[in-house]
């Protein structure tokens, strides 16, 4: 275990480039291994979880290499083949629901499990829909381990009730696989990464507002460059607007209008934020971001917000406590879901540090603008975007903090200390 110990700083000054979108990485091999032929991935995430994907595809059979530093081969059939042991997802929801719909097509039979973390979160808004379309799936109540009967598959239209990427994603990869046309029907729009990357690598797709529909498809293999993950970036853009006489640019970002919640928030609470540069790279806008330390105000955020930056809300939520009156945010209770129950979580550790935040059902007020005491230990409850939203909160608190397993930063950004490092002024 790794506790690390955070304190103030003076300035964050200067360009990083933060690493590769996990999402995106997640993608790129579950589909490059469909797709028959030698696909080429670059700036693929060295995250934990991400790594989880690789590992479990090579089991089903697909050749990958390494080929750079962060360049893999994807050498696949086309199909995939039984494993011979048990899949194991370590930490990664991604992980988990979007290849539950692409085992539930198959020929033979899986069974996935996970940590102890990914154990105790819900996988019925994936079992639920692949059973309408013919899957046979047994789990622990609805949670890990997932035993997946390989089954002829039926296309449905599944009017899901959340808007969630990995929801759409397991249903539209299960469409992959079955007969007739496979829809799925959102209320609002969820980030579109499957979308782009399918069109990109021919599948027969279509998108009709909110509503995306699939027919059987034979992906063709593609060179895939992977954007950077702004969900990553949010604790750089945030860090550049709440520490004094800041100014960082943040290069190689994606800027996939379905997840760049954060940047409209910011702009809505006043912050000195702007594009530099775009261009679309493997069907992805791709930009730098420069900020700067900013006097910010609170605001709301709710409904169809929320989807684009649901990850991104615990640090909105230090964001928060730095900006002038009261910030609500609503309508996301699936944050309880996540690796920890982050309303509840990110509530109790911003308190203890001097916040004023309070929690409700859906989200949480702050009232701000407050100054971050420190002098505290926080537990992070195995939750990456917990410890680095903390990370964060260290760089502004008066007095020092401990961030107990920091560990957990690895699932998705290893590079985190060492990109903070090149842009802190002591």
């Amino acid at each position: 275990m790794v506790d690390l110990r955070v304190s103030k700083i003076k300035s964050l000054k200067g360009e990083i480039e933060i690493p590769s979108d996990k999402s995106i990485s997640h993608r790129s091999v579950m589909f490059s291994a469909l797709a028959k032929g030698k696909s080429v991935i670059n700036n693929f995430s060295d995250g934990a979880d991400c790594h989880s994907t690789m590992k479990l595809f090579k089991q089903l059979g697909v050749e990958i290499n390494k080929i750079g530093e962060k360049s893999y081969e994807v050498i696949s059939e086309g199909k995939l083949k039984k494993a011979v042991c048990d899949l194991d997802c370590g930490n990664s929801g991604t992980t988990m629901r979007l290849c539950s719909g692409i085992l539930a097509g198959q020929t033979f039979n899986s069974v996935l499990f996970g940590d102890e973390s990914l154990s105790k979160r819900p996988m019925k808004r994936v079992i639920s829909p692949l059973e309408q379309m013919g899957a046979k799936i047994e789990s622990n109540d609805g949670k890990a381990p997932l035993k997946i009967f390989g089954e002829k598959l039926s296309g449905i239209t599944y009017n899901s009730p959340i808007a969630s990427a990995q929801v759409k994603s397991c249903i539209l990869l299960a469409g992959l696989f079955a007969d007739g046309i496979t829809t799925v029907v959102e209320p609002y729009k969820s980030r579109n990464h499957t979308e782009l990357l399918l069109c990109y690598m021919n599948g027969n797709l279509s998108v009709n507002g909110n509503s995306v529909s699939i027919k059987k498809s034979d992906l063709e293999p593609r060179v895939i460059d992977v954007a950077g993950d702004i969900s990553s970036a949010a604790y750089f853009i945030v860090a550049g607007l709440i520490i004094s006489n800041s100014e960082i640019i943040i290069k190689n970002v994606g800027l996939n209008p379905t997840r760049t919640g954060i940047i409209d928030v910011v702009k809505k609470m006043g912050g000195c934020i702007e594009i530099l540069s775009q261009n679309t790279v493997s069907g992805e806008v791709v930009g730098d971001i420069r900020v700067k330390t900013s006097e910010l105000k609170g605001c709301k955020i709710s409904g169809e917000d929320i989807p684009r930056l649901i990850d991104e809300l615990p640090v909105i939520a230090l964001l928060a406590t730095q900006a002038e009156g009261e910030t609500i945010v609503s309508d996301a209770q699936d944050l309880r879901k996540k690796e920890s129950d982050r309303i509840s979580t990110i509530t109790k550790g911003l308190q203890s540090l001097g916040a004023d935040i309070e929690e409700k059902t859906d989200g949480f007020v702050i009232r701000g603008k407050t100054k971050l005491s420190g002098g505290v230990e926080l537990d992070v409850f195995h939750d990456h975007r917990l410890a680095m939203t903390y990370y964060v909160a260290g760089l502004i608190c008066e007095k020092e903090i401990l961030i107990k397993d920091f560990q957990w930063v690895n699932i998705s950004f290893p590079e985190f200390e060492e990109c903070f490092d090149k842009i802190i002024v002591e």
